[in-house]
């Protein structure tokens, strides 16, 4: 990529962080409700304390002028106080950003895993029953609401057959030191295969329930892509030449299929930080995505603007980084 296009895309991130911030900042303006009021709301406070509380929180000052504060504060890194944990935005954010991490993780390589191979023998094995199967199963994941099928597994698999458990990311049981505060990995760098697994039985059930629906556009982007590969001339060359079929597919028709299996995946990933909120909830995942839920509820607004920039920032960089991985996977294209 040349200097002045990455100049160029990372500009581009300025204005639409800018138009999320005041997006996000009308709707919790407008949302009913008032956040000194809740925190007081089991207290017998008198009308000085809830004002002398409103003026240090700020929202005793006009909505421009808090709005122009939350802006110069962040572009230096400052989101401000979190008014019901009383601690800075940041590092209530920075302790629960690993777990929706280590759950979009684990729910976008599931997806991968389970769209690509179906995919591609969806392709090969077109309008047959490989290829029925894939159309079903991909109409099913997309239409499926993610809290409702959620739910589902939970009374399978951790009510009924209680092969999973319910909610949280490990047992009190365990204790890891952190490294990387995702608990697999540092289960397994620690040496604790016994908390790996037990990880592992946690992140089970909401990843999967992430990544279904995900798996579901995949495999259909993968098809598609693959069958239009298939007809290309150089495939036609490559079976002319008397190459195996194998080896056709897998090293010459899947690496142009993938480009944009690769952007579609990108913008579904971001799109998991957006729909982990209600898997977060539904499984008791303490994650950013639950935070937000909360602090919604609550009208904790410098923790929510805070978060929803976060989302922003991360889903404009994931499409950079797909438009990065075009090119690697397809050198003929140029940004």
């Amino acid at each position: 990529m040349k200097p002045l296009a990455l100049i160029g895309r990372i500009a581009q991130l300025l204005p639409v962080l800018l138009g999320v911030s005041v997006i996000v900042f009308v709707m919790m303006a407008l949302t009913p409700g008032d956040p000194v009021e809740i925190m007081l709301a089991d207290q017998q406070a008198t009308a000085e304390q809830a004002q002398v509380l409103r003026h240090d929180m700020g929202l005793d000052r006009p909505a421009l002028e808090r709005f122009g504060i939350f802006l110069g504060n962040a572009l230096t890194g400052n989101f401000g106080l979190s008014f019901f944990h009383r601690r800075p935005v940041f590092d209530v954010i920075a302790e629960r950003l690993p777990a929706t991490i280590e759950l979009t993780l684990a729910a976008l390589l599931l997806a991968l895993a389970i769209s690509i191979p179906l995919g591609v023998a969806a392709a090969v094995k077109k309008n047959r029953l490989v290829d029925r199967l894939a159309a079903i199963g991909s109409l099913f994941g997309v239409s499926l609401p993610g809290f409702w099928f959620g739910i589902i597994l939970i009374i399978l698999f951790a009510v009924q057959m209680r092969w999973l458990p319910v909610s949280g990311r490990m047992d009190f049981a365990c204790e890891v030191a952190p490294i990387t505060r995702l608990m697999t990995i540092d289960s397994l760098l620690r040496g604790r295969p016994d908390c790996f697994a037990d990880a592992l039985s946690h992140l089970i059930l909401p990843a999967l329930t992430l990544a279904l629906p995900m798996a579901a556009v995949l495999t259909r982007v993968q098809r598609a892509a693959m069958l239009e590969v298939l007809r290309s001339d150089y495939i036609v060359f490559a079976q002319a030449k008397g190459l195996s079929r194998r080896r056709i597919l897998w090293r010459h028709a899947l690496k142009n299929a993938l480009v944009p299996t690769v952007t579609v995946a990108a913008i579904e990933t971001g799109s998991l930080l957006g729909g982990n909120m209600v898997v977060e909830t539904v499984f008791g995942w303490p994650g950013l995505g639950r935070l937000v839920v909360e602090s919604i509820f609550v009208r904790n607004y410098p923790l929510v603007q805070a978060a929803v920039l976060l989302y922003a920032v991360t889903y404009v960089l994931l499409n950079f980084v797909a438009d990065i991985l075009y090119t690697l996977l397809n050198p003929r294209v140029r940004l």
